[in-house]
């Protein structure tokens, strides 16, 4: 875009605050030679002032030249099955002028088996995190309340605030577990309260008591299961089979264990009249051709995700005994990610000398954390062996 043609569009997104009201009075304000001198009229936004006030989600790093190891956004660094491969190049031969099933049958059908549940169950979004963004559409009005854990995934604080609605952190303990007696009166004002189990950045789990405990008693729960598969007990969504499961919905994502993030797919499940109701503020065909092949094929080969995940769970646990040997502390993950830190701080330098090597990690700050501390730290995915081998060597380096 030329620098005259950016002027025009900033021009056209902040009118004056005293808009003409017919379109003669448009035309003359702009064709008059006998304007009123003095002061320019005020200009307002045409965005809604929840917009112009955030600063909006911001994702990791992705470098586009080659020779970087890449550490920063729990990506699976394994392929996809090459099941995936095919299904696309023969959906790719396919009738791509068709619109693709709005309710993606075939796919639901696989996920509802996988998780013992019916069809009916199951919503297909472009990433979990659309299910995330049907989900606080769909149930939060202004006056309502959103809540979730701090430190955590960030983007739950964005999507309230694009909603304009309410929203307070649920703020965990120093080791990440939870401070009942200050979450359970917000949990009990809450519409919706998002909890990822496993935690980002931490790569904690929490036991199932705990969180049937945050399912608000008038509102619902959503449980980010983003990492599930990582975990040395991966959840199946047996909370939705209990008593208190028509108040919770799971999401899931297909970017991590089945290796596709660049394909964008996720799910979310719920009871039938929730999944219902969040249908209505869906795309009309919010999941294309091709995403909807790769995942029907990912998740038909069961074997190449659990495979992938083991090696990752077993570099996981080398990755922690060797920064723990470098006087991290590192949190027992439960994860494709570590989250490490040192008492004498230093966080964003490391990052940045690793970065300097052409490696990338995530250095995070939460700031306002309980007591107002403030928590920072390296959260580090697990790669290949020879990618965190790559790294250790990096960091003595670093360190040193």
């Amino acid at each position: 875009m030329t620098p005259a043609c950016e002027r025009a569009a900033l021009r056209y997104l902040h009118w004056p605050a005293h808009a003409p009201s017919r379109e003669s009075d448009l035309i003359s304000m702009h064709t008059s030679s006998s304007r009123p001198s003095g002061p320019a009229h005020p200009e307002r936004s045409l965005f809604r002032p929840d917009i112009d006030r955030i600063e909006g989600y911001t994702p990791g790093e992705q470098p586009q030249e080659t020779g970087w190891i890449k550490l920063n956004t729990n990506e699976n660094p394994y392929p996809p099955s090459p099941a995936v491969r095919s299904a696309v190049i023969l959906a790719t031969e396919g009738r791509l002028n068709i619109y693709p099933d709005p309710l993606a049958t075939a796919f639901r059908k696989k996920a509802a088996a996988l998780f013992g549940v019916d069809p009916d169950w199951v919503l297909p979004g472009n990433g979990s995190d659309e299910c995330l963004t049907l989900i606080t559409r769909a149930f939060v009005d202004r006056g309502e309340l959103v809540t979730f854990p701090y430190p955590s995934y960030i983007l739950y604080e964005t999507l309230a605030d694009l909603q304009g609605v309410r929203h307070d952190r649920l703020l965990l303990n120093a080791d990440w577990s939870w401070n009942r007696d200050r979450t359970r009166p917000l949990v009990e004002r809450s519409k919706l309260a998002f909890v990822p189990n496993p935690n980002s950045p931490s790569g904690n789990a929490w036991t199932r008591h705990e969180i049937e405990e945050l399912i608000p008693p008038a509102g619902m729960l959503v449980l980010d299961g983003a990492y599930a598969d990582f975990a040395d007990n991966p959840d199946g969504g047996d909370v939705l089979r209990t008593q208190a499961g028509a108040r919770v919905i799971l999401t899931r994502t297909f970017s991590k264990s089945y290796s596709l993030a660049g394909v964008r797919f996720g799910f979310a499940m719920a009871h039938p009249d929730v999944i219902r109701g969040l249908r209505k503020v869906k795309d009309s065909y919010n999941c294309n051709t091709l995403s909807l092949a790769a995942a029907l094929a990912a998740i038909d080969d069961q074997d190449w995700m659990r495979a992938n995940v083991e090696k990752i769970c077993g570099t996981r646990a080398r990755l922690i005994q060797a920064l723990r040997g470098e006087g991290f502390h590192v949190v027992d993950s439960q994860a494709n990610f570590v989250w490490a830190t040192q008492s004498e701080g230093g966080h964003r330098e490391i990052y940045q000398r690793l970065k300097d090597r052409k490696i990338l990690v995530r250095y995070m700050r939460f700031p306002d954390a309980a007591d107002g501390a403030v928590v920072d730290g390296l959260r580090i995915t697990v790669g290949t062996d020879e990618e965190v081998g790559g790294l250790l060597s990096a960091l003595k380096e670093v360190l040193a």
